[in-house]
């Protein structure tokens, strides 16, 4: 195992809670300031100044109406509702930061990649190449009834689109515009060279991109690719494409196994799998003694939303669990979807028969992810324990109470971290993209078995027919 420190970022979303059931309900809780801009940037400043790598931005474009056939148990509990749009935040947060970074989630699903790949470009250009780009497919009916669709495109075949979608935005970011093609001759009276910026003729089953990139090439040109597919489909688009994984797991050895996978996806497609970094979703509650943290945890739990985290659960599997009894064993419900819920649970404790209540205890803090709770030496234990059994290179730190948790943490965790090593003390002075610290060799997607290399091997030439096959 090599003793490196962890890559951090801040997980949260533009909402006024996240994961954590009723988190807005807790005493001091300041989730309700998401519209404030001073909030925001104030967090970017205090998580820069403790060496986080960066702010991680869930989003989505649906809402969780699934539980109880409607969105009111979600309305209710602000369940990742009502929710803004993170990418116009990223601007504002790079302004008052010098090397925080920005993971910035966008469904391809609904949006056109010659629009999405202009908007990560500029977020690039304006960032200094501080940007990623978590790549998902979407999951909620609800967005495809308002975006125009009317109903989901089935899992794979929206793995079909991602995949031509991908190489869209790679001709566009790699292919389009050769690095010198911004000139600037006023003699000349020629600000770009249009010898040096080609169109990219793509004509596929989903998409008919025939000319250029609007964009100039920006720093990092293709953004730091982020993903979290965990499905057989997920995990080989994951492996093809991903720079780093999002991992949602409850202990390590369960981690392990999703870490071994990822990292055989990678290999499958003839990518070196140590170049993909493993990410796992955590919160930890942290106090001086193991006894004040448990203390802590348990008057977090006291505020959970049973319902409230039911409907993200409802909403993120759709599975409705709102007619059940909420202390009926599940075992005994004769539903092939909540089957599937008792086998994931089983898997995290085999000891425990769950039902509706126990599944939304579990969840109402964290959601998907670990929950780490104890002193700061009980909590540099248990992380050093995921880094040597889960095989993880970093995590992404979640909040039972927002922004207290990411406080505590960096007020009594942080320094016991530093002390052991874990986590890095400064930033290095020569790494100023978010690429550049996440792989340490250069801002620019290089890695030669990555599918964007082969477009880029063709940047500067005419050779339209092995472009076009790439289509």
């Amino acid at each position: 195992m090599i003793d490196r420190p962890f890559t951090l970022f801040a997980f949260d979303v533009q909402a006024p809670a996240h994961l954590t059931a009723g988190s807005w309900r807790n005493a001091g809780d300041e989730g309700h300031r998401y519209t404030d801009l001073r909030y925001w940037t104030d967090m970017a400043k205090v998580l820069e100044q403790a060496c986080f790598d960066g702010m991680f931005f869930a989003d989505t474009v649906g809402y969780h109406d699934v539980y109880a056939g409607g969105p009111d148990a979600a309305l209710r509990d602000a369940a990742q509702f009502p929710i803004n749009d993170p990418t116009l935040l990223v601007p504002a947060l790079a302004a008052v930061t010098e090397h925080l970074s920005f993971g910035v989630t966008a469904s391809l699903t609904y949006q056109q990649p010659y629009a999405l790949a202009r908007t990560f470009s500029t977020l690039d250009h304006l960032t200094g190449g501080r940007v990623g780009w978590n790549i998902v497919t979407s999951y909620s009916e609800s967005a495809a009834r308002n975006l125009g669709v009317g109903r989901q495109m089935p899992h794979d075949q929206r793995y079909d689109l991602a995949e031509e979608y991908m190489r869209v935005c790679y001709k566009l970011w790699e292919y389009s515009w050769e690095d010198d093609a911004v000139v600037r001759d006023a003699a000349a009276a020629t600000y770009v060279d249009p010898s040096r910026v080609h169109p990219i003729d793509h004509h596929g089953e989903y998409f008919q991109v025939p000319g250029f990139h609007l964009c100039e090439p920006s720093p990092q040109r293709t953004p730091v690719l982020f993903q979290a597919g965990a499905s057989s489909r997920g995990l080989t688009f994951a492996g093809t494409h991903a720079e780093a994984v999002f991992i949602n797991t409850m202990t390590p050895e369960l981690s392990r196994s999703s870490v071994d996978k990822v990292r055989q996806a990678a290999a499958g497609t003839g990518r070196d799998p140590r170049s993909v970094k493993l990410i796992a979703l955590i919160t930890v509650i942290v106090a001086p003694t193991d006894e004040q943290a448990q203390d802590k945890y348990e008057d977090y739990l006291r505020s959970v939303s049973i319902e409230g985290a039911l409907a993200r659960f409802s909403g993120w599997t759709g599975i409705d669990l709102s007619g059940y009894d909420l202390d009926m064993p599940l075992q005994y419900a004769e539903t092939e979807g909540v089957r599937s819920i008792v086998e994931m649970f089983s898997r995290a404790d085999p000891t425990r028969t769950w039902t509706p209540r126990q599944v939304a205890e579990f969840l109402g803090i964290g959601g998907t992810g670990a929950v780490v709770v104890g002193s700061p030496q009980t909590v540099a234990a248990e992380l050093r324990r995921w880094r040597d059994v889960a095989d993880i290179d970093g995590f992404n730190l979640s909040y039972a109470s927002k922004p207290a948790g990411w406080l505590e943490f960096i007020e009594l965790a942080l320094p016991e971290l530093r002390r052991q090593g874990l986590v890095r003390e400064r930033y290095d002075r020569d790494a100023s993209t978010l690429r550049e610290r996440l792989h340490g060799a250069g801002n620019r997607l290089t890695l030669p078995d990555h599918p964007a290399a082969a477009v880029r091997a063709l940047r500067g030439t005419e050779l339209r027919e092995p472009q076009g096959a790439m289509s």
